[in-house]
């Protein structure tokens, strides 16, 4: 297996080098970057992961992840001194997969590294695949879902999601009308246990994946809201 490559963010040289340490002796390529726009200059396609400081002089690390998602969907770690669940939300509004309070034990970071690169890995894949095997695919209420890569059509045009959303919508389209609470989905998708602060994290990837697949993301036409129930995937009255 090739070793992958994690970008570690931080304006504080002791975390970069306690993080090198730890995950390069794990047999991880690690780049370093003192500034967000050092981040900028080193993010190739070659990265698998960024592990991004949220509070640093200069370009934020919001910011920098905002920029990153406008041309990849590499997961991203965000890592900061502040543990309020608002703070936590707006870092995944702005694009990022998972969520770190400093201080962090060094076996919590390498679980949730493992967990993202692991989950990437699904699509890196369409990229190396070559060609797309066609038969293995759900369509339903104009979407078209590959389940072979990450790689997913609303009315015929491609669209980029997030390895985490891609997941969300496999999910609700193999199991179509079927209620999914936000602790199941949240089980499933992300593989660890529930608890009441991974509601916001489930609302804030629904809300995104929204945008990419509803025509109007405020009237939801596919990615159904039941209230008090959960969320499901509504097929069209001729598709049932």
């Amino acid at each position: 297996m090739d070793t992958q490559t994690i970008l570690v963010v931080d304006d504080d040289t002791e975390i970069r080098e306690g993080i090198r340490i730890l995950l390069g002796g794990e047999d991880y390529s690690i780049l370093e970057a003192e500034s967000g726009q050092r981040a900028l200059e080193l993010l190739t396609d070659t990265i698998d992961l960024v592990i991004l400081d949220i509070m640093m002089p200069g370009i934020s690390g919001l910011r920098v992840c905002e920029e990153i998602r406008k041309s990849s969907t590499v997961p991203i770690l965000f890592l900061t001194a502040k543990a309020q669940e608002s703070d936590k939300l707006i870092g995944l509004t702005a694009g990022g997969d998972d969520y770190l309070a400093k201080p962090f034990s060094y076996s919590e970071l390498s679980a949730r590294v493992k967990a993202l690169l692991r989950r990437y890995c699904v699509y890196r894949g369409k990229a190396q695949a070559g060609a797309l095997s066609r038969d293995n695919m759900l369509s339903s209420n104009g979407v078209k879902l590959s389940l072979d890569y990450n790689q997913v059509w609303v009315q015929g045009e491609e669209v980029e999601l997030t390895e985490i959303e891609y997941k969300i919508l496999r999910l609700l389209m193999q199991n179509p009308q079927r209620i999914f609470s936000t602790q199941a989905i949240y089980e499933s998708v992300w593989n660890e246990p529930y608890f009441y602060i991974s509601n916001g994290t489930v609302m804030v990837h629904i809300r995104k994946l929204r945008v990419k697949i509803e025509e109007d993301a405020q009237t939801p036409k596919r990615l159904k809201t039941v209230w008090g129930k959960g969320y499901r995937f509504e097929v069209k009255a001729d598709e049932t």
